[in-house]
């Protein structure tokens, strides 16, 4: 006989507690995470850069994304890719701490508000960085990519159905 660990109870039923101390102690350890993962992305997105002038802010969508598709594969790769990877940890840790963050379009909102803000402190100070909406654009698809392959399994699994 196997025992449920990670399965929903049945509707109306209440979980054992196993489970409910399963819950808790998933969605601690994704907060530590959060945590950690809040410090390196901050402390990475928010420590000025010798530019030499180069940064300029982009509010036009494609713009910043045909320029780099423009560049040598491998600067692409690294600007394209970074932004992709950047929040894509939100995806699957949002999810785990709460199940009522499941769900893209959820996730879209609380991290396209979270990539907007980023961007707004970068362009107005801090030196050599510059507001790009397609960083935002890349970013939130980034999220939502991580909870399409991961955080929506890993989800279901520690918070039921």
């Amino acid at each position: 006989m196997s025992v449920p660990l990670l399965h929903p109870a049945e509707r109306g039923a209440p979980a054992p507690w196993y489970v409910i101390v399963f819950r808790a102690v998933a969605a601690l350890a994704a907060l530590a995470l959060l945590g950690v993962f809040f410090y390196y992305a901050f402390r990475l997105t928010l420590t000025p850069v010798r530019d030499h002038g180069q940064a300029g802010g982009n509010t036009d969508p494609g713009r910043s994304l045909r320029f780099y598709l423009d560049r040598p594969p491998s600067e692409a790769v690294r600007q394209l890719g970074g932004n992709l990877a950047l929040l894509a940890p939100l995806g699957v840790l949002l999810p785990l701490v709460t199940a009522g963050l499941r769900g893209p379009v959820r996730l879209i909102l609380l991290t396209g508000l979270i990539s907007l803000a980023i961007e707004a402190v970068q362009g107005l100070f801090v030196i050599g960085r510059a507001f790009d909406v397609d960083d935002v654009i890349l970013n939130v698809t980034g999220v939502v990519l991580a909870y399409l392959l991961l955080g929506r399994y890993l989800s279901r699994r520690v918070h039921g159905v």
